[in-house]
Formats: C-alpha cells, sequence, structure tokens
C-alpha cells in the first residue's frame, strides 16, 4: 500500500517532549524514533529568521552554548501577544510551535516514504475556543496546502485512554478518569468507552501551568540555597559564562529528578562562578518541595470526578500519563483521595501520541 493513503499519524507536541506514531490498516500503532536515543525529543527550538534552525535534540545540544537563543517550554505561551524575544529577535508561541511541528512532520515523512493520509494533532483538555483557533495557525505555519482537510485535534487525555483501552480490554462501556501530568499542563478528564471510542463525561479540568518544569524550578531553588546564591539566575541574564554553567546545573537536576522516582535519594555536582558544591537530594525532601503542588492536581481531579457525576466507585481505573505521573507520590495521592486502582503506562510519554495515531 502506498502514497498518501498507506498510514496516519498522531503527535504529541509536549511542553517539554514531543513524540509521534503512525499507524496503518489492520496493524498495532507504533513510535517514530524522532531522537537519536529514543522516540521523543526535547521540545526546544533554535530560529532563525529564515524560517530554518535547530529543532529538537540539535537545539537541546546548543542550549549551553546559546542559552539565550534556544526557546522552551513555548507551549505554555501559545495564546499568548506577547512574544518570545531569542538573541534579541521577538518570536510568538506560535511560530516556534509550527517549525518544531514542521521537523516532526519532515522527519516521520522521511522515515515512512511518504505523506500521511490523516495527521492527528493532540492537545491540553481545558484549551478553549482561542487557543484551540491558535493551534490551526500552528498547523497553517507548518504546513500550508499540504496539511489542509488532512488534520485533526484530539485531547490529550483522550488519546491515552484510547492507547489504555487497546493494550488492556476493558469492560464495555468503562469509565476511566485520566489524569495528564506533562512537563508544563495537568490535565484531567472524565471518559465513557463507547466502541473503540472515548467520549468525555461532563467537563475536562486540570491546571494550565502546572507540570515538570515547575518541579524542576523548585529543585533549582533548593540547589540555589545550598549554594548560597538565590539571585544567581538574575545575574546569568548578563553572563554568558555563569548562563551556560547554570543551563547545565537544570539538565543535571533534572536527571536527578527522574533519578529519585526510583532511588532514595541524588547527588548533583554544581558549578556555578566561583561557586562549587555538591548539592544531595534525598526523595523526601523532594516530594516536601512540591507537595502542595501534587495536593493541586488530586483537588482538580476530585473536583473533575465530582462534576462529572460518576462516583469514584464506578471509575475502571485512573490512568496515570505523562512523564511526571512517574514520581511516586502521584499514585500515593491518588489512591488515597478516589480508593481506585491506578494504570501506568509502561511509556508514560507515548501514550498520548500513540493514541492520536490510531483515532488518525
Amino acid at each position: 500500500m502506498d502514497g498518501a493513503g498507506a498510514y496516519a499519524r498522531g503527535i504529541d507536541l509536549g511542553t517539554t517532549w514531543t513524540a509521534a506514531a503512525v499507524c496503518r490498516p489492520g496493524e498495532r500503532p507504533r513510535m517514530v524514533e524522532l531522537g537519536s536515543h529514543g522516540a521523543t525529543i526535547p521540545s526546544a527550538v533554535l530560529p532563525r529568521e529564515d524560517g530554518t534552525g535547530l529543532v529538537g535534540e540539535a537545539a537541546a545540544r546548543r542550549a549551553p552554548l546559546d542559552p539565550t537563543r534556544v526557546a522552551r517550554e513555548f507551549k505554555r505561551r501559545i495564546g499568548d501577544t506577547v512574544p518570545l524575544v531569542l538573541g534579541g529577535v521577538p518570536w510568538s508561541a506560535e511560530a516556534l510551535t509550527a517549525q518544531l511541528l514542521r521537523a516532526v512532520l519532515d522527519q516521520v515523512a522521511r522515515e515512512e516514504g511518504s505523506a500521511p493520509a490523516r495527521v492527528v494533532l493532540t492537545h491540553p483538555a481545558n484549551w478553549g475556543p482561542y487557543r484551540l483557533e491558535m493551534l490551526d495557525q500552528v498547523v497553517d505555519l507548518a504546513g500550508g496546502r499540504d496539511l489542509a482537510g488532512r488534520t485533526g485535534r484530539l485531547t490529550e487525555p483522550a488519546g491515552a485512554a484510547v492507547t489504555y483501552a487497546a493494550a488492556e480490554r476493558p469492560p464495555a462501556g468503562a469509565t476511566v478518569a485520566v489524569y495528564d501530568l506533562g512537563g508544563g499542563t495537568f490535565d484531567v478528564a472524565v471518559l465513557a468507552q463507547d466502541g473503540d471510542a472515548f467520549s468525555v463525561v461532563g467537563r475536562s479540568g486540570g491546571i494550565d501551568r502546572l507540570g515538570g518544569v515547575d518541579f524542576d524550578a523548585a529543585l533549582l531553588r533548593f540547589a540555589l540555597d545550598r549554594l548560597g546564591d538565590p539571585d544567581l539566575v538574575e545575574r546569568a541574564y548578563e553572563d554568558d559564562v555563569l548562563a551556560r554553567e547554570l543551563q547545565q546545573l537544570r539538565t543535571d537536576l533534572v536527571d536527578a529528578k527522574e533519578a529519585l522516582s526510583a532511588d532514595t535519594e541524588a547527588v548533583v555536582h554544581a558549578r556555578l562562578g566561583e561557586r562549587s558544591t555538591s548539592v544531595r537530594v534525598t526523595r523526601r525532601e523532594f516530594e516536601d518541595m512540591i507537595a502542595p503542588l501534587i495536593d493541586a492536581t488530586i483537588d482538580a481531579l476530585d473536583r473533575t470526578v465530582a462534576d462529572s457525576g460518576v462516583r469514584p466507585d464506578d471509575l475502571h481505573a485512573v490512568l496515570l500519563v505523562g512523564g511526571s505521573s512517574r514520581i511516586p507520590l502521584v499514585a500515593q495521592r491518588v489512591v488515597h483521595r478516589l480508593g481506585r486502582p491506578v494504570a501506568v503506562d509502561i511509556h508514560p510519554k507515548h501514550a498520548v501520541a500513540l493514541g492520536a495515531a490510531i483515532v488518525a
């Protein structure tokens, strides 16, 4: 089977990571290896004025050397009229997202040997009409005519629910709650299965600007306190060497955060200017830092389930999606509040893209 009708594509443009999956008729969906070491790539862009630039891993590698020109976390800014200034040049979040999307579209087309029949992009469940219109603008900027009429949208919780149903085969008509804690946003929705599809029960909820990057920021404050220089971030804006060292510290702290999901402590060696020290952080210390943020997500989950009219006892499971949902405190708090089993995908960063490919 050749040409554009051969396959469909699902793309999850995340705040911190981007993933893509493809699905052909009669086959299981599969992830596309966007990166050199895995399926996901950093949602990072170093743009140039001619519309080209570095994207993903290439942009992330350049970040320590050119931190003021590399954009990250711009998904949070979609719909914001205030531009991001990179290397003295203003860029809209939509233009940056379009560069990321275009790079993903081109890479998957090269891998698959043709353009897809259909593309589905995922988005946070609580985005309103204005931000969804901006997402359509991203598609126009990224693809223009060749994407016209072939691109659909799907909420991130719905994508995760479809993937769960395809893998676990829950009872017909099962109702699930999706707790989606990603890099920059938190989504929650109650969905009821109807055949192979899921429909939202009640209204989706969430917290627009809460995710793993906020946990990273808490760890950075912790490290700077240990270094005895909490104002260092401000000075880094005017010192290129300090900015590069700060970027390296941020990267090391993200690794430490992920290690704490499996281990009880982590050590980061920090060097910033004249100051150098080893920062030791325990899982308990990290959980204390982020507990108020996690509790805010659990409150939002509780409200969304209550507003849906579905009793917690009637939920088949609570699906934990997004890389930040792997933090052990999340499952503990969900089970304690709702008293329902949690289902954690072995690759929580993949679930949304896989579901979007199935729907596409």
